[in-house]
C-alpha cells in the first residue's frame, strides 16, 4: 500500500527525502524540520594515553540546518558530539554509515515512533544511510544516543559510539539553572588497553578490529591449551554436542574468558571522564550543573565526595526533579542518568576534591543451596573471568576538581525545580496483578520468563494496549545455579516511567543495602537497577506510538546474548 507513510519511509531509507523538492514534501504533509543535523559514524583515531594515538569509533556531526549550537563537540574527547535541542521542535538526524558494519542509532529516553527509535530490526549497512525524524516530546533533560545492532552494541559502544542528547525546555529556564561553561557534561566508562594503546575487548574479530583481547583464560591456558586445543577443543567436549553450536564455534570460539565476559559483563580497569583518563575538571568558586552519565558496559558507580560532602541531585533519567534531593553518595548504574547541583563556593582557590567510587558488596551473589547465601567478588568466578583487576564493587577515583579562580555568582539553589504529573498506580489496566519479568538464564543464555531476544516476535504477555498504564514488575531473584545472581538495569525503549516500590529477597540484602542509599527513584526513569536478589515495581504508560519496543538489561554484554525482549503497543 502506497501510504503517504510508507513514500516517506521508503524516500528516508534511500536519502531521497532530503533532496526531495520543498512543494513535494509539503503535498506528502512531510513538516520542514526545525533542525537537521548529519552524523557519520565512522573509524578514527584519538591521543587518549600518552605516546601512540588509540583506534577509536567515533560519531562525527555537523549542523545542516537550524541553530549551529545545536551540535557541540566535547574538548580533546573523541565522544559524542553534544546535541541540543527545544522541547517542541521536529528534528531530522542522518546517519551516514561508514564503518564497514551494520549500525543504527537508538535515542536512548526519548518517547519517538518505533521506526525511529533504533531497534535492532533498523539498521543502515556498511556505506548507507538511515534517516531519523521526529518530534522532541520529552522534557527538559539529559538523554544519550548510541548504537543498537544486536550482538554488536557492546563493542560499538565500548571503541567510542555514545553522545549526549539534551533537551531544553521553558521550565528549566525559568529553574535559573547553571549554563553555558558552567553546565559540564561527565561520560564516566571504564576501559582495557594494551602496551600499544588499543583498546582491549572481547577477542572475537579482534584482529579484523584492530583490537585483541588478551587474559590467561582468552589466549592463554583455556584458550590454546589444554581447554582450547585438548580435553574441550577436541576432545570430549569438541565433539557434536559443543563442537558446532554456541559453544564450539560461538560464544566459546573466543575462549573461556570471552563466555564468562558475556555473561557476565565486561569490566575495564581505566576509568575515562569525557574519554580522556585521570581526569580533573577546572571549576570556580560558583555553583555548576553537573550531568553525569555511565556510559560504560557493565561498571557501577558509587559516587562520592571524598570529603563527605553530601551530593545534591537535581534531575535523573528523564528530566529534572519536582525538588532537589540530597543523598551522601548516589548509585550509577550502566545506562542511567544523574544531574548534579554542585556549589564550589565554600571552597578557597587552589582546593582539590576527589569524586569516589566507593566499594560495595559487588554486582553477583550466589543463590542456591549448593554456592550459599551472601556476595562473591572473586573465588571461581572471578579466576572464570582472568582475575580482572578492576571489579564491580572495588574502590577507585573517578575524577577530581580543581578550585582555579573565585567568581562571585548567585548560589541559592532552587526550591522547586519542576512539576512532574505522575501516573496514578490505580488506573493501570492491570492493578491488581502486575506483569511479572523474571530474569531467568538456561543454557548459558539470558532472557526474561525463560525467552531470549527474538527479532520480530512477541509473547502474548508482551503485547499492551496504546493509551493505558501498566504496572510491571521486574524479579531479579531467581537462582541461576553457579551463575547464582547478577545486577541488571533494565531499560524500557520509547518512554519514561515511575518506580514504585522496591523489595529483596531474605538473604540477599548485603549486596542491595551496600548500594540501595545511592538510589533516586523520586523522578522519571527509563531505568530501574536492580541488585542481586532485589524486584521492583514500575508504572508505565503507552500514549502516542503503536509499534514494537525493545525493553533489556543495559550492562551491554547481556543484551547482546539474550536479555532483551520485544514489546508490542497494539492500536
Amino acid at each position: 500500500m502506497w501510504t503517504r507513510r510508507n513514500v516517506l519511509k521508503t524516500l528516508a531509507a534511500g536519502g531521497g527525502m532530503l533532496a526531495m523538492p520543498a512543494a513535494i514534501r509539503e503535498a506528502l504533509g512531510a513538516p520542514e524540520p526545525d533542525v537537521e543535523i548529519a552524523l557519520t559514524a565512522t573509524r578514527g583515531e584519538a591521543p587518549v594515553l600518552s605516546g601512540r594515538a588509540t583506534p577509536v569509533w567515533t560519531y562525527s556531526g555537523k549542523v545542516v540546518k537550524g541553530d549551529a549550537r545545536s551540535v557541540q563537540s566535547i574538548p580533546g574527547s573523541y565522544l559524542g558530539p553534544i546535541i541540543r535541542v527545544r522541547k517542541g521542535q521536529r528534528v531530522r538526524l542522518v546517519l551516514e554509515n561508514g564503518l564497514g558494519e551494520a549500525t543504527n542509532i537508538h535515542w536512548h529516553g526519548l518517547h519517538v515512533p518505533d521506526d525511529m527509535d533504533g531497534h535492532p530490526r533498523h539498521t543502515a549497512a556498511p556505506g548507507k544511510r538511515f534517516v531519523y525524524e521526529f518530534e522532541i516530546k520529552d522534557r527538559a533533560g539529559t538523554y544519550f544516543f548510541h548504537p543498537h545492532p544486536h550482538g554488536r552494541t557492546g563493542r560499538q559502544v565500548y571503541f567510542g559510539l555514545a553522545g549526549l542528547f539534551l533537551i531544553h525546555d521553558e521550565e528549566e529556564q525559568a529553574a535559573k539553572l547553571p549554563s553555558g561553561e558552567y553546565d559540564v557534561p561527565l561520560i564516566l566508562q571504564d576501559r582495557s588497553f594494551d602496551g600499544e594503546n588499543r583498546l582491549v575487548f572481547l577477542s572475537d574479530e579482534g584482529a579484523r578490529h584492530g583490537t585483541r583481547g588478551g587474559g590467561m583464560m582468552g589466549g592463554g591456558m583455556m584458550g590454546g591449551g589444554m581447554m582450547g586445543g585438548g580435553m574441550m577443543g577436541g576432545g570430549m567436549m569438541g565433539g557434536d554436542m559443543m563442537g558446532g553450536g554456541m559453544m564450539g564455534g560461538g560464544m566459546m570460539g573466543g575462549g573461556m574468558t570471552d563466555m564468562m565476559t558475556r555473561m557476565m559483563g565486561f569490566l575495564g580497569d581505566r576509568i575515562l571522564v569525557n574519554g580522556r583518563p585521570d581526569a580533573t575538571l577546572s571549576v570556580a568558586t560558583r555553583p555548576y550543573r553537573l550531568r553525569l552519565l555511565n556510559a560504560s558496559n557493565a561498571r557501577i558507580f558509587k559516587l562520592a565526595w571524598d570529603d563527605g560532602s553530601p551530593l545534591t541531585v537535581i534531575g535523573t533519567d528523564g528530566g529534572l526533579l519536582a525538588t532537589p534531593v540530597q543523598r551522601s553518595y548516589v548509585t550509577l548504574a550502566p545506562g542511567e542518568r544523574l544531574e548534579l547541583w554542585a556549589d564550589f563556593s565554600r571552597h578557597a582557590v587552589g582546593t582539590e576534591l576527589t569524586m569516589r567510587s566507593l566499594a560495595f558488596a559487588g554486582d553477583t551473589a550466589m543463590g542456591g543451596d549448593m554456592m550459599g547465601g551472601g556476595t562473591m567478588g572473586g573465588g571461581m568466578m572471578g579466576m572464570m573471568m582472568g582475575n580482572q583487576k578492576l571489579p564491580n564493587g572495588a574502590a577507585f577515583p573517578a575524577f577530581k576538581v580543581r578550585v582555579a579562580r573565585s567568581e562571585k555568582a548567585p548560589t541559592t539553589l532552587p526550591k522547586r525545580l519542576s512539576t512532574i504529573v505522575r501516573y496514578r498506580p490505580e488506573d493501570a489496566v492491570n492493578y491488581r496483578r502486575p506483569r511479572v519479568f523474571n530474569i531467568t538464564m538456561g543454557m548459558m543464555e539470558w532472557g526474561f520468563n525463560g525467552r531470549s531476544f527474538e527479532m520480530e516476535e512477541v509473547a502474548d504477555d508482551e503485547i499492551v494496549r496504546l493509551n493505558t498504564s501498566e504496572i510491571w514488575e521486574f524479579a531479579n531473584d531467581a537462582s541461576m545455579g553457579m551463575m547464582g545472581m547478577m545486577a541488571h538495569p533494565i531499560h524500557i525503549h520509547g518512554l519514561q516511567f515511575q518506580i514504585l516500590e522496591r523489595s529483596v529477597t531474605r538473604g540477599l540484602r548485603e549486596a542491595r543495602d551496600s548500594v540501595s542509599a545511592g538510589y533516586v527513584d523520586e523522578g522519571w526513569k527509563d531505568e530501574v537497577f536492580l541488585m542481586p536478589g532485589e524486584r521492583a515495581k514500575v508504572l508505565v504508560g503507552f500514549k502516542d506510538y503503536a509499534g514494537l519496543f525493545p525493553y533489556h538489561c543495559h550492562m551491554l554484554e547481556h543484551g547482546d546474548t539474550g536479555l532483551m525482549r520485544n514489546y508490542r503497543v497494539r492500536a
